[in-house]
């Protein structure tokens, strides 16, 4: 049934979401409103939207669509990182994991933004083909 968990970037982006609630358990008191709250939710918002498009995958622009906003919220965590290594709050190899993931995850998203069709349901494609 939820099909959307079987999906590579799905997988890593759920994994990253929570790799980054734990690396931000240790970020300072005063950041909990603002940076900490933030790279939460830009990061969790990742493989939610892909949850949505996958769910949208039979209307291709919507499904475009959410896998975009998928992308941007990534690229949205990448700045957050940027941000949590300029304050000190992560070092340079932690920053640099995080980064590679993000931008993993983000070739995914393109792949699915480039080639929605490849997503689409079999019911879909064969109506799409009549």
């Amino acid at each position: 049934m939820f099909k959307f968990k079987e999906l590579t970037v799905y997988k890593k982006a759920f994994a990253l979401g929570m790799e980054i609630f734990e690396i931000t358990k240790g970020f300072p008191k005063e950041e909990q409103y603002s940076l900490t709250s933030q790279i939460r939710r830009s990061s969790r918002s990742v493989y939610v939207n892909i949850a949505e498009a996958y769910r949208k995958r039979m209307y291709q622009a919507h499904f475009v669509s959410k896998s975009s906003d998928a992308d941007m919220e990534n690229s949205e965590t990448s700045a957050w990182i940027d941000t949590a290594f300029a304050c000190n709050y992560i070092g340079q190899e932690t920053k640099n994991d995080l980064t590679k993931k993000i931008e993993e995850i983000g070739r995914l998203l393109n792949h699915m933004i480039e080639n929605p069709e490849k997503y689409l349901r079999i019911e879909d494609k064969i109506r799409m083909e009549s």
